[in-house]
């Protein structure tokens, strides 16, 4: 090996290995990672992308195989070993703690201090102003981190990963809650840190984005290596084939009319500053998309529906009955069911095994008057078959399964409780295609079965694919409604901008 071919590697894995009670997740890695370039990691939820970063950045050490950096074998037993040679991560799931401000924590553990010793605040809240500034991002450097938007706490995390020069930028699904704007906004900044030669392994389901973005892209399946080619010599097709070992039909499912009585029918809510006079109804086997810009109040809605917003005004009817919903139980009573947009923040508790989060919300109905543990572990399996879902035992923590799996098992828990409503909220979030186009079928078939499903995304794909009828709204208000040849990105983005404008009903 000539010592140009050794200066032109940051990376280099061998055999890596690594296995989580006796199951193997990732079985012989071996690769190259350049100094300087932006090498796209792909493959299905459960394939190992995420185990493989993990080991990159030291929260995993490889049960097998060995580590170079910049040609020095390398033991990274733990983030701060990986930090301290010049690694950063952005996780999947935010490691944020909501109770502190921003600047804290994009300096927990790395806080600048003054001559004296003590810590230096002004330097700090200024540093993360500068951040801010070059993300284009809103979040006050003083507003505590429960108080933000998903998108703002996704700058937070990136923010938080370049404060500091790093080599080795680890991006796992970053663009997830982002906009187009955020999105190219971001896609600027790693082009700009690839020009300093920073080296970044960017791991996302959206395709389009990794071709884009990357120079280099990496093939996972089922743990294994599959190939490592030049983004410009593939495709979507190609790289969607590679990642499931064969060709994907339609991804999503054939639309079919609603013809059921109304399910839901919200006249008039409102929420003090960020709901105002929304009105719409839902019909029993009917997907329904909302559409609309970041910060358009469509969570808010679906949160005010559940409980989890005080509504100032407004009325909610269920099956033709009102409902006076003030917590989230009242919801549930009702026969509403949600799958949050924060998956880990409201969704589920990855802490617990698999058959705790599966019956989370549904508890009371395995209690004769003890908790009828068999009958539980009974319907987890029945999910575990349905969604497919991947994971060492039913016993299992979510914390061990891959973020698409993790969705699967939020999914489950929602419709645990027999509803007659669903409500999801970005549903396909960090999910890759194929998983992608079983949840679409599962959506599709819950609507065939006679449930209401009310659909948040950002995705306009997924809402011009899935959705027969479409509300788009904009600064809290339902401004547009859209069906048959009309639900297209154009109009969608006219009403949602402001361009068109009006009232839903």
């Amino acid at each position: 090996m000539t010592s140009r071919e050794t200066a032109e590697v940051l990376v280099r894995t061998r055999g890596i290995v690594k296995e989580f009670s006796s199951v193997r997740v990732l079985d012989s890695i071996s690769v190259e990672i350049r100094k300087g370039e932006i090498l796209g990691i792909i493959g299905e939820n459960g394939a190992g992308k995420s185990t493989f970063i993990k080991i990159l950045s030291g929260i995993h050490e490889p049960t097998a195989g060995t580590i170079e950096f910049d040609g020095h074998a390398v033991e990274l037993k733990d983030a701060a070993a990986a930090k301290r040679i010049g690694v950063s991560l952005i996780p999947q799931e935010f490691n944020l703690v909501a109770t502190l401000k921003v600047y804290e924590n994009i300096f927990l553990g790395a806080e600048l201090r003054g001559r004296s010793g003590l810590l230096d605040r002004k330097a700090m809240i200024e540093r993360t102003r500068e951040l801010m500034r070059e993300l284009d991002a809103d979040a006050d450097p003083l507003a505590s981190i429960g108080s933000l938007s998903v998108a703002q706490k996704q700058m937070v995390e990136i923010a938080k990963a370049i404060k500091a020069e790093c080599r080795l930028l680890i991006m796992d699904e970053p663009t997830t809650v982002l906009t187009g704007r955020e999105i190219d906004i971001l896609f600027g900044l790693m082009r700009r840190l690839k020009e300093k030669g920073v080296t970044i392994v960017y791991i996302s389901h959206k395709l389009k984005e990794v071709k884009t973005i990357c120079d280099r892209v990496m093939v996972l399946r089922d743990g294994a290596f599959i190939c490592l080619e030049e983004a410009s010599a593939l495709g979507t097709d190609e790289m969607a084939r590679r990642m499931v070992g064969r060709e994907l039909s339609q991804i999503f499912p054939q639309k079919k009319a609603a013809e059921g009585e109304v399910a839901l029918a919200v006249e008039g809510l409102a929420v003090e500053g960020l709901l105002h006079d929304v009105s719409f109804s839902l019909r029993a086997g009917e997907i329904l998309g909302f559409a609309g810009l970041i910060g358009a109040g469509r969570t808010e809605l679906a949160e005010s529906i559940m409980g989890v917003r005080r509504i100032s005004g407004g009325k909610i009817w269920v099956e033709g009955r009102e409902r006076r919903i003030r917590k989230p139980g009242d919801a549930v009573v009702a026969g509403i069911a949600y799958l949050s947009e924060d998956r880990q923040g409201a969704g589920i508790l990855t802490a617990f095994s698999m058959y705790a989060n599966v019956t989370l919300v549904s508890l009371a109905s395995y209690a004769r008057p003890l908790i009828a543990h068999a009958r539980e572990l009974e319907k987890t399996r029945f999910y575990v078959d349905r969604f497919e879902i991947k994971a060492p035992s039913i016993d299992a923590r979510l914390e061990n399964l891959s973020g698409g799996n993790q969705q699967k098992v939020s999914l489950a828990k929602s419709l645990d409780t027999q509803p007659r409503v669903l409500i999801v909220d970005e549903p396909t979030r960090g999910v890759d295609v194929k998983a992608k186009s079983d949840i679409y079928a599962f959506i599709r078939a819950l609507a065939d079965s006679g449930i209401a499903v009310m659909f948040i995304s950002s995705e306009l794909e997924e809402i011009i694919g899935m959705c027969g009828r479409v509300i788009v709204m904009r600064e809290g208000r339902a401004v547009g409604e859209l069906s048959g040849d009309r639900i297209n990105e154009e109009e969608i983005m006219y009403y949602a901008t402001g361009i068109k404008g009006g009232s839903a009903r």
